[in-house]
């Protein structure tokens, strides 16, 4: 249930059917503590099952997702730190 496609989400792995990244399930679970249940009630589009499957894919390809993680970080504490002039 977990998918990357080449021009597709920046290639990145996100669950299939839907633009939802693996590294969106990791944060919310992992990093801020939703349990996969209130996960699911936030984002309708998503199941039970698929939390799990991106948990599972999570630890199967860690270092992946991790550095997945810090990029997008990067990435957007650079884009609120860019002159709105």
């Amino acid at each position: 249930y977990i998918e990357s496609k080449d021009g597709y989400c920046g290639g990145r792995p996100i669950i299939t059917g839907t633009k939802f990244p693996v590294r969106s399930v990791v944060a919310y679970v992992l990093h801020q503590g939703l349990t996969p249940e209130e996960l699911v009630r936030e984002f309708a589009h998503i199941e039970l099952y698929h939390v799990y499957d991106a948990l599972s894919y999570y630890y199967d390809h860690k270092d992946e997702i991790d550095r997945d993680i810090e990029e997008n970080t990067e990435e957007r504490l650079s884009r609120g730190f860019e002159s709105k002039t």
